[in-house]
């Protein structure tokens, strides 16, 4: 896209530079353990069994080399839109481009229904054993709703919160994982008890969405200070701090629970976990921390999935009108986001969202690295690592479809229709508007 504006902080972002490291990491961290062990450990559990611990490693590398390929692109091409701009950078203006940058959208509003919807699973629980779908659709709806508000306040006052709850969340968990690795029964991590090694790759692929979130930090780059030399930084310590606490965690979980009693418990498998150690009282605590971090992956990834729309509708793919502010610091594409991920909650179940988010994430972060190859030479990053990044995308994604083929097939064909919807309405609206959008002029509020 040709770019004729700014490529830094949106008009729903105006407090630039307000983002030091400290809020970047914990932008990321938000993004990616409220998806992790909250969200999904039931759902990884069914696919790996006690050899979980092993599926959240291989994920780990897999987003590990992704780390290295965003850190070299984001400090060439800082902008808030992230990987959009990265991907525009790479492939140049075209229907390709287009499509991935609605496509990556998408997969940011499927990652904020799981998160709001694990929130209502968890809120749940302080009001009735027995949950109507009526209630958690409530409580999930809620969620949004509340967060949406708290981003239409700005960047400044997103990342103190975010900071904030990461901070009693990662507190929480930390104690959760010091404490039941002490009471662990060593009989339940037998390798004897593995499932095979295409079960635990299985679960390396479901789970991915629980480290998509580091790609979050580069979405903030318009409001952060010298994003050049704390990208990079905020970048690794969000992702290597995540998979020592993901592998503390699982490990403590799959220690206490056997693989029964996490199916049986699998929507809230994480505070279930706490009970053998910390009795009812442990429940509640993970079920609080529970509610922190899925809100704080909500609020980073509605912060990212927002700016991520700005600069799709800035450049022309979108309506112009949904990069300008409706209310407070709030753009129109922050509000659809939000509506549209309530619509995805209302037709999916939890391990539907979470297959159909893993695999879309994927997928982007494997264009990404493709993209990388283009530009190697404005970036300066190691061909060999790119590489590798790439083809364990891919061979995550093709893992990963099987296995959603398996189990949730209305999940995998929603994800087509999706995909060739995205450049579809990308081809479409370059014939309709001749991609005349480049300098929009929004109304004055």
């Amino acid at each position: 896209m040709t770019k004729k504006s700014s490529d830094h902080a949106p008009s729903s972002q105006p407090d630039a530079g307000q983002i030091g490291l400290v809020a970047a990491v914990s932008i990321g961290i938000g993004g990616m353990v409220g998806a992790g062990i909250f969200s999904i450990l039931g759902v990884v559990a069914q696919a790996a069994g006690n050899a979980m611990w092993l599926a959240f490693a291989i994920g780990g590398v897999v987003a590990l080399l992704s780390t290295y390929s965003y850190a070299k692109l984001g400090a060439a091409f800082p902008s808030a839109g992230g990987a959009v701009h990265f991907l525009v950078k790479s492939f140049g203006d075209g229907v390709f481009a287009g499509g991935l940058n609605l496509f990556m959208w998408a997969g940011y509003i499927i990652s904020l229904a799981l998160y709001a919807t694990a929130f209502g699973n968890y809120a749940a629980t302080f009001i009735t054993d027995r949950p109507s779908a009526l209630l958690l659709k409530f409580l999930a709806i809620g969620a949004v709703l509340l967060v949406t508000v708290v981003n239409a306040f700005g960047a400044k006052i997103m990342g103190r919160g975010e900071t904030i709850i990461v901070a009693v969340k990662v507190a929480i968990l930390v104690v959760f994982a010091a404490v039941g690795l002490y009471f662990i029964r060593p009989e339940n991590l037998s390798p004897a008890l593995w499932p095979g090694e295409q079960a635990i790759l299985f679960g390396a692929g479901v789970l991915f969405i629980g480290y998509e979130g580091f790609g979050l930090i580069t979405n903030a780059a318009g409001d952060m200070r010298d994003p050049q030399r704390t990208l990079p930084r905020a970048l690794y310590i969000a992702v290597l701090l995540v998979i020592v606490l993901y592998l503390a965690v699982s490990l403590t979980v799959t220690g206490n629970l056997s693989d029964a009693e996490i199916e049986r418990a699998r929507d809230y498998a994480l505070a279930e976990a706490a009970r053998p150690f910390l009795g009812e009282t442990g429940f509640r605590l993970i079920a609080i921390a529970a509610l922190f971090s899925t809100a704080s992956a909500i609020n980073a990834t509605l912060f990212g999935s927002a700016n991520v729309c700005y600069m799709i509708a800035r450049d022309g793919e979108l309506p112009a009108r949904l990069s300008c502010v409706e209310w407070k610091q709030a753009t129109g594409g922050l509000l659809l986001t939000a509506a549209l991920v309530i619509v995805v909650m209302l037709c999916f179940d939890l391990s539907g969202i979470a297959m159909m988010g893993s695999a879309a994430f994927l997928l982007v972060y494997g264009a990404v690295n493709a993209g990388h190859l283009l530009v190697l030479k404005q970036t300066g990053a190691n061909a060999l690592i790119v590489w590798l990044s790439l083809l364990t995308c891919l061979a995550m994604f093709a893992v990963l479809g099987v296995y959603t083929l398996q189990q949730q097939p209305a999940a995998i064909a929603a994800l087509v229709l999706i995909a060739a919807a995205s450049f579809v309405a990308e081809w479409l609206y370059r014939r309709w508007t001749g991609r005349q959008i480049n300098t929009i002029d929004c109304p004055t509020r």
